[in-house]
């Protein structure tokens, strides 16, 4: 049985007269007449009652009727969700994302932009480490993804990255802290000798590597106190008075009780976060790079 016979079939149904369902169907009469016997014989009942005056459905017509109609419909569902998807509208997008993304106006404008314009593509986010998302980018797990650091990391053949944005560095202090009293640029010297707390190796991937570099650079290795496994236990332990820490600016927008934030006078004391996508992306990530490129007004390949 093939869909056309279904068509057929509903062509005769509702016009209950052979030369009207033909010419309505674009074919002549007879092999109309034949595909229904046809039809009839692979079924092994009568859908149709046939006389020189009329033709009706039998019950079992009217029955396959409603079925036959059902599966007309979901074929055409079937189609126009194939060729939605060719044009990138529905389906889903898998986002890896840092920490720090979400808070990002380039970030969450590109969401809010790509959600309003296919909101029949689901968008799957996931927060995970540098490492993790270049790994899923290559295994074809993430579409897209959001990792920070100072310069691009190594990347497998199969992903390419554009940078995005490029923020200063903050210093994050307890307020009662020395270092909290003062309106001038904090100099990486300046903390020599505090105790650092720091996101765990894994989720520090490419940030914390920057903020060694800084201190060395400067003289001294970071005394590094705490590590912390997300952002919220991080600026509670500054709040706490447990050390100091540094974050992207886009960070400082979150405001602490007890948190002061000083800028570092270094002009290489910056965060840059890259936009990574696979260089065979799908329609949907093609979709999506074009929203964040809209929201950055611009950008550059890393």
């Amino acid at each position: 049985m093939e869909l056309r016979h279904l068509r057929y079939f509903v062509g005769v149904a509702e016009e209950l007269h052979f030369g009207r369902a033909a010419a309505r169907l674009g074919i002549s009469q007879p092999p109309l007449s034949q595909q229904i016997r046809a039809l009839e014989s692979e079924l092994g009942v009568a859908l149709f009652e046939r006389s020189s005056r009329r033709v009706a459905l039998t019950s079992a017509g009217r029955l396959f009727l409603v079925e036959a109609r059902r599966t007309l419909a979901q074929a055409e569902h079937a189609m126009l969700v194939a060729r939605r998807a060719e044009l990138g509208e529905v389906g889903e997008l898998r986002v890896g994302f840092s920490t720090s993304a979400p808070f990002t106006a380039v970030v969450s404008q590109a969401l809010f932009r790509f959600r309003q314009r296919y909101p029949g593509i689901r968008l799957l986010l996931n927060e995970m480490t540098r490492n993790a998302q270049i790994e899923a980018l290559a295994a074809e797990e993430l579409d897209v993804a959001f990792i920070r650091g100072f310069g691009l990391p190594v990347l497998p053949p199969s992903i390419r990255g554009l940078m995005l944005i490029e923020e200063p560095l903050l210093l994050a202090v307890h307020a009662g802290h020395p270092l909290a009293r003062s309106d001038q640029p904090a100099r990486i010297t300046d903390l020599a000798g505090e105790s650092f707390i720091v996101f765990g190796r894994e989720r520090g991937g490419g940030f914390n590597e920057q903020v060694a570099l800084l201190c060395r650079r400067a003289g001294f290795e970071p005394n590094i106190t705490q590590e912390a496994s997300g952002l919220a236990t991080l600026l509670g332990l500054v709040a706490a008075g447990f050390g100091i820490t540094v974050i992207s600016s886009s960070l400082g927008a979150l405001h602490t009780d007890n948190i002061v934030y000083r800028t570092l006078a270094e002009p290489d004391a910056i965060s840059r976060m890259w936009l990574l996508q696979r260089t065979r992306p799908t329609v949907a990530a093609q979709a999506f790079v074009s929203a964040v490129m809209e929201s950055q007004g611009g950008g550059r390949n890393g």
